[in-house]
């Protein structure tokens, strides 16, 4: 037995500050996701179709394929509806994070010359001459085939804060293509264009 004058000394290998350390959070910080107002609607109904209709939906139809044949491991009905049912809720899960972390930009009160979210821009690309229009929304509502990228799009994030008569030039998983603004529309703009015509 030790006296009481005697000290303990622990070993010396490799010891370092961070043993001393609480360790941080691993938790991430909730990234707002900007997103228009009609982005926002549709993902709300989306949320609420899949609540209101297919979660009941999915139920019913494992009920009943419990009830036609009872040993679940071979039962492909079975199988099948509650692979659909954990999609559907994991779906669901994404949808309701997104619209927690959502932060609505009304673009109908945004206009000017210089691009940002909400802005509607034709551009020209300068090796094909082809023209392409984009509104620039939040990445829940883009969608390429109907004209709406996401703002952290390399197009949109080449664009940001240029204005009509700027050449961008973008780099893209396609390549590099270079782009001439020709125009800078917004929400406002379109609906006067609109009641013109």
């Amino acid at each position: 037995m030790r006296s009481t004058s005697e000290r303990y000394e622990a070993p010396r290998e490799n010891v370092t500050y961070r043993d001393f350390v609480a360790p941080r959070s691993k938790k991430r910080t909730m990234r707002k996701l900007p997103m228009t107002a009609a982005g926002h609607a549709a993902l709300e109904d989306e949320l609420k179709q899949r609540i209101r209709v297919e979660r009941p939906r999915l139920v019913q139809r494992i009920q009943e394929a419990i009830a036609d044949d009872s040993n679940l491991a071979e039962n492909s009905e079975y199988q099948a509806a509650k692979t659909e049912q954990e999609i559907n809720e994991a779906r669901i899960a994404e949808l309701e994070d997104k619209l927690t972390r959502a932060e609505v930009i009304d673009v109908s009160k945004l206009s000017g010359d210089t691009i940002k979210f909400g802005a509607t821009v034709t551009l020209i690309e300068e090796d094909t001459g082809e023209k392409k229009v984009w509104q620039i929304v939040g990445e829940p509502e883009a969608d390429v085939k109907n004209g709406k990228i996401s703002v952290t799009s390399p197009v949109a994030r080449a664009l940001i804060g240029k204005i009509k008569g700027a050449t961008v030039e973008v780099e893209a998983p396609g390549g590099g293509k270079a782009y001439k603004v020709c125009r800078v529309q917004w929400a406002e703009d379109s609906l006067r264009n609109r009641e013109k015509s």
